[in-house]
């Protein structure tokens, strides 16, 4: 009864406006970080991505405050602040690579880091393509679930990449070698996984905000 009552009120399509606003951040951090990766011009890419978070964050801020305001909200308030909150938390992971590239003031990286790249760029892009979809949940819950579980298939790749890049630090600065090159490669192989995870927990929040409202 609730949700048909809930159909018939005027909605905030506000949030859709933020939410595209924040994705844009997220999708320029992932391409800033793959060109970063690829050695392309890296303090520049750092910088960027530093900007981008900064933008992203004040977007947040901005939707939990729309989320307190706003008498009519799309979807359950929680599910509006966990979205925001994932989306965030990929590009804070992000700039804490960043963080990483400079204090060891690396400007070359392994391949499988570049690949690493970009898989974050592909759930990048992944997000982005959903977070539009949302405006009408139950007629695109099909396409919403399709890319939730490409964005997963994205996350196991990224996993692969992630330990054969361990395997291969270890071969060439394991034992008897070079151990401080193994411990800042392992630092930015484990930020690069996590920002992949950061993005499939995006995925789990869209897959949920489907299952709560179709």
């Amino acid at each position: 009864m609730l949700g048909w009552f809930r159909k018939l009120l005027p909605r905030e399509d506000r949030f859709f406006d933020l939410f595209d606003r924040h994705v844009r951040t997220v999708v320029g951090g992932a391409e800033a970080l793959e060109r970063l990766l690829a050695g392309d011009d890296v303090e520049n890419n750092c910088r960027r991505i530093v900007e981008l978070e900064d933008e992203a964050d004040a977007i947040t801020a901005e939707v939990l405050l729309a989320v307190r305001r706003s008498f009519i909200t799309p979807f359950d308030r929680g599910d509006i602040k966990d979205l925001i909150q994932s989306m965030d938390d990929a590009i804070d992971m992000m700039h804490k690579t960043v963080k990483t590239v400079r204090l060891f003031e690396k400007t070359a990286f392994d391949p499988l880091m570049r690949d690493m790249g970009t898989t974050i760029v592909e759930a990048a892009h992944l997000v982005a393509e959903a977070i539009p979809l949302l405006s009408k949940v139950s007629a695109n819950a099909a396409q919403l679930a399709a890319i939730a579980e490409k964005v997963t298939e994205v996350e196991g790749r990224s996993d692969d990449l992630h330990e054969q890049g361990l395997k291969d630090l270890f071969r060439r600065h394991g034992s008897g070698g070079d151990a401080m090159a193994y411990l800042i490669g392992s630092e930015i192989y484990g930020q690069l996984e996590k920002v992949v995870d950061r993005f499939e927990d995006v995925a789990n929040e869209i897959s949920g905000i489907v299952i709560e409202n179709v």
